[in-house]
């Protein structure tokens, strides 16, 4: 097992470019299958992926915002705070693999952004922590583990997938109807399984630590101090009307309650519940009431800015390969492929996997559902299989994948600090083990 890590380690040091250069890759890659397996010409492939390359404008705005509030309700003292505790009764490398990885696995099924930004700076701080303690910590082992832990997000109360299916209006409802969450994300199987990745999973990562000591590469001294507190800015002798309101906590605090009613008004109503917007929504009322003022947390926001960046930047691209996968009709031969091969009882193991391939080229469990719902439900309908069931197998395929996906890598990798080819071996070995829970889940219940 240690030459085997070792081995992937190397290789991914070794082979992955960085990020946005996947994402070129992965758009060139879709072209040559589109024009090999699909009767479509280079004009139209071209039009194609222009034409989808603004599609996720607006999705995309949501997913920076969600990262970008995430980040900043995460780097707010009160939870800084709080994670810096949890990072004080870590005594030893393998505990600390297994906290990150329960804490962002417990959070990933509320929130899967707060779950990415709150693994990056748990891992920073209980890096830092060991490091001034003397615990000798294998920090790209310990960033892996915490997002890791990532994986069963899309199970959670923020999976994409399960929220659209209950939500009235949805673009399939005309097809197969409101599919209410307590027979997806509330359903036994799928509960039970979320726990036993969870649990399951520290297992796995602790055994991973480097046997020798001169393996372990500690929390570089580039981080030092990152995990800490900063301390308040000076006050001014004389402040002037414009400061007293920039720091107020009165004017913060009207806002927050505004804005808790509001949430409490849209959960108790009966619009549509947990959306992107109503997530977005709260982390900013959370996070302003955590900062303690607009000004503090406006300078939150500001010095997370690098965390949403990149996916301003990549995500069109993915969207230009979405837009040339369903155009092209490739979609339909990938999950095709798979379906043609199922039966009712075997259609959920299919769909599993045929997501878990879409997913490496259509990052996001929204835009994948779009392009792989109608096909997926389709072909339940017509084997008699159990939509709810078929529906959350997609899910849990987009899920799985992402543990190599390195764009759903960014936020952690950007505060933490390490590059995404130090932690793919190891996060590619949770993948594989996480995948076998999958794959008994959708086969034995």
């Amino acid at each position: 097992m240690t030459r085997l890590i070792t081995a992937l380690v190397r290789f991914f040091e070794r082979w992955m470019p960085d990020a946005f250069v996947i994402a070129v890759l992965l758009t060139l890659l879709t072209f040559f299958f589109a024009l090999c397996a699909t009767p479509t010409s280079v004009g139209e492939a071209v039009d194609l992926w222009s034409d989808g390359f603004w599609t996720l404008l607006s999705f995309t705005n949501q997913i920076a915002l969600t990262l970008l509030l995430g980040y900043a309700l995460a780097s707010t003292v009160v939870v800084r705070r709080l994670l810096l505790r949890i990072a004080g009764r870590v005594h030893g490398p393998r505990m600390a693999y297994a906290v990150v990885s329960v804490v962002t696995g417990v959070l990933a099924l509320l929130s899967w952004s707060l779950a990415l930004v709150a693994a990056g700076i748990l891992s920073r701080a209980i890096g830092e922590a060991c490091r001034r303690r003397g615990v000798r910590v294998h920090y790209p082992l310990l960033v892996a583990s915490a997002f890791s832990g990532f994986v069963v997000w899309h199970q959670g109360l923020s999976g994409s997938i399960p929220l659209t299916l209950a939500t009235p209006g949805h673009f399939l409802e005309a097809q197969v109807g409101l599919i209410p969450t307590r027979l997806t994300v509330f359903a036994t199987w799928n509960l039970v399984t979320a726990v036993l990745v969870i649990a399951s999973l520290p297992w796995i990562l602790m055994r991973l630590h480097p046997q020798s000591d001169e393996d372990v590469q500690e929390m570089p001294d580039a981080l030092l101090g990152a995990a800490q507190d900063a301390p308040p800015p000076a006050g001014e002798t004389h402040p002037t009307p414009a400061d007293r309101l920039d720091r107020s906590r009165a004017l913060a605090g009207v806002l927050v309650v505004i804005g808790l009613v509001a949430i409490t008004r849209h959960f108790a109503g009966p619009g549509p519940g947990l959306t992107l917007n109503s997530v977005n929504f709260t982390l900013l009322m959370l996070g302003i009431l955590c900062a303690g003022n607009l000004r503090a947390y406006g300078e939150t926001v500001l010095a997370g800015g690098s965390i949403a960046a990149p996916f301003l930047l990549q995500y069109p691209f993915y969207a230009g390969i979405a837009g040339l996968i369903a155009g092209s009709g490739l979609a339909n031969l990938i999950v095709g492929l798979f379906t043609t091969l199922a039966s009712a009882e075997t259609l959920p193991l299919l769909g599993f996997f045929s997501a878990g391939l879409l997913n490496l080229f259509i990052p996001s469990g929204g835009a994948q559902w779009v392009v792989q719902g109608p096909i997926m439900m389709s072909a339940a309908q017509q084997l008699g299989a159990d939509l709810p069931r078929v529906a959350m197998s997609v899910a849990l395929g987009d899920q799985w994948t992402n543990l190599i996906q390195p764009l759903i890598l960014l936020p952690v990798l950007s505060v933490a600090g390490i590059a995404a080819r130090a932690v793919m071996g190891y996060s590619l070995v949770a993948m594989l083990w996480s995948g076998v829970i999958f794959v008994l889940a959708l086969w034995l219940t």
